[in-house]
């Protein structure tokens, strides 16, 4: 299969400079706060959630102010904007084989490295301020956050060239945003066990789609060979395996959820099947040609995806204002009698 050309670059100093051909324009301020990717900041609404149960199970502990809670969402959009810009910028020659990611600012235009890192580190130190200044547990949250861009992206630790782990170290950022809306409301503890962790896995398995779309659609028009040198861990990775993935994602998120229902109310469980349907919609989402799961920023634009969340939304708020003393029996053990 025909393959396209990338640009090559050599390091001159902290610049980055073609091998061959015309050079390519100066960055422009634009082009250094387009790498922040603020269209991204959608992302930051599965803070919400959080915000919403520390609320709701947390009693007189939690509460509702105006710092706290534009503290913890400028927090998220700083600290992501910071490893969006160390994203970017190391990626830079492996994005050059990618379709899309070849037009980003830091593949196309010459950049001066030390303006990067300089933007990088007062992004952090920003969102670490911000985070500080409302709580000590959100600024703990907050330096996991930044910590997350450093284990990704940089080396010798670059956990995104190694498969399975580059879902999982990616993926974190989900729980870290629940924690985070969780902080604006009750800054004294950490949401449970079992919903940080079915919000990992749901996380895990947004990743594993969007990389089981972007090797189906790449492969098919480019050839394997282009899409490993745009990321390393693909050369693991087949459609098989990426999908067996999802499902195993899907799974242990559902059961971490269903465990973290019937602990803290049992009504919750009834939310379970309309997470199913979301599951299985994204992962048919994501099996289409040029899927919008390769951009998880513009799945607001998916009308059948938003009908099932809204779905989901509409049943979690009935099942927190009706009780249901039929389900009482899945909180015990409970045995079916035969009579004789």
């Amino acid at each position: 299969m025909a393959e396209t050309a990338s640009i090559d670059t050599a390091r001159t100093g902290t610049e980055t400079a073609p091998l061959s051909g015309a050079a390519p324009a100066p960055a422009t301020l634009f082009d250094y706060l387009a790498m922040m990717r603020l269209d991204h900041a959608t992302k930051h609404v599965f803070m919400l959630p959080g915000l919403i149960l520390a609320l709701l199970l947390r009693g007189g502990a939690a509460r509702l102010a105006f710092w706290p809670v534009a503290a913890g969402a400028l927090t998220a959009v700083l600290i992501a904007s910071a490893n969006y810009v160390i994203n970017e910028w190391l990626d830079r020659e492996s994005d050059s084989h990618h379709p899309t990611k070849s037009g980003r600012p830091a593949v196309r235009h010459t950049m001066n490295g030390g303006m990067v890192w300089l933007q990088w580190a007062l992004l952090t130190l920003a969102g670490l301020a911000v985070a500080a200044s409302a709580s000590k547990m959100m600024l703990i949250i907050a330096l996991a956050f930044a910590g997350q861009g450093v284990v990704y992206n940089i080396r010798p630790l670059r956990s995104k060239d190694y498969p399975y782990l580059d879902v999982v170290t990616e993926s974190v950022n989900n729980p870290l945003r629940l924690m985070l809306g969780w902080a604006m409301a009750d800054p004294t503890s950490l949401p449970p066990s079992s919903l940080i962790l079915g919000y990992w896995f749901g996380g895990a398995f947004l990743m594993g789609a969007k990389r089981l779309s972007e090797y189906r659609d790449i492969v098919a028009t480019h050839g394997k060979a282009l899409l490993v040198r745009y990321r390393k861990s693909f050369e693991h990775y087949d459609e098989v395996s990426l999908t067996a993935s999802c499902f195993v994602y899907a799974l242990f998120s559902a059961m971490c959820l269903a465990i973290f229902f019937i602990k803290y109310r049992v009504e919750y469980i009834l939310v379970l099947p309309a997470i199913a349907l979301l599951f299985g919609k994204y992962l048919a989402m994501s099996l289409r040609p040029a899927s919008v799961a390769q951009k998880p920023e513009r799945l607001f634009g998916e009308p059948g995806l938003m009908a099932i969340v809204l779905a989901v939304v509409a049943i979690f708020a009935l099942c927190t204002v009706v009780n249901v003393p039929a389900l009482a029996p899945l909180t015990s053990q409970h045995f079916i009698a035969l009579t004789r």
